[in-house]
């Protein structure tokens, strides 16, 4: 499986993509939007217009340059590469991770539903919502899943998540680890579940510190406390 790594901006920069896509010796066929979300999608239309007859997958139509609308659970390939669209809805209302396997290697990306150490703001969605696509979509696929998030959030993630779980040993461990290392994508599934308090609701610690038992409330009052965490 070959991931070409993109630069972290604020928003798709087809300039700075292409140049990366020539140096790798491949050609760019499919273009995978996670969201509409300006910071995803904004050089769909550029890269469209560069590359005639790329196919640009998305589940939403406010998606520039969408040609093929997935459904929930939907498979394709990507070259030799077996691929699923995942719906994934809270963050926006069309939010898809798109899980994908090569042989023994399986990643899963995730743009900006479930982040290393956190998870996306509700800002189209609900608690139910994204406990749904985080617990029981993504936390369910084989924990040796490469995770591919949208942004390098984890060192605030992480000391928020410390708050939640100061005596958790991979949390720790983790943490000493992303101080020496700034570039901290990808995670696994498997390690989100040590230490990602948003996946971790079923966690009698995590429900302590948020004084809620329900998970799904866990799960509200976790994203209310780390959007007012400084």
């Amino acid at each position: 499986m070959k991931v070409i790594p993109i630069p972290d901006t604020k928003e798709v920069e087809p300039a700075k993509i292409l140049p990366v896509v020539k140096q790798q010796g491949v050609t760019l066929k499919h273009l995978i939007t996670t969201h509409h979300h300006h910071d995803h999608s904004g050089g769909n239309e550029k890269l469209v217009s560069l590359l005639p007859g790329l196919i640009v997958y998305g589940s939403d139509d406010r998606i520039p340059a969408l040609t093929h609308a997935v459904k929930d659970g939907e498979e394709f390939k990507i070259g030799n590469i077996s691929a699923k669209a995942l719906f994934t809805v809270c963050h926006t209302s069309g939010s898809v991770s798109y899980y994908l396997q090569d042989k023994d290697d399986k990643a899963v990306f995730t743009g900006d539903t479930l982040f290393i150490g956190g998870c996306g703001k509700f800002f189209e969605g609900t608690a139910e919502q994204m406990h749904n696509s985080l617990i029981n979509v993504l936390g369910n696929l084989p924990q040796d899943t490469k995770v591919y998030c949208g942004h390098e959030y984890t060192a605030s993630n992480l000391r928020f998540a410390e708050t939640i779980e100061p005596e958790n040993k991979f949390l720790k461990e983790k943490s000493h680890w992303v101080s020496k290392n700034p570039q901290t994508v990808p995670s696994t599934i498997g390690d989100e579940l040590k230490f990602n308090p948003f996946m971790r609701v079923n966690e009698d610690s995590v429900k302590k510190a948020t004084e809620q038992k329900d998970p799904v409330e866990v799960m509200r009052v976790l994203r209310e406390m780390k959007n007012n965490f400084r």
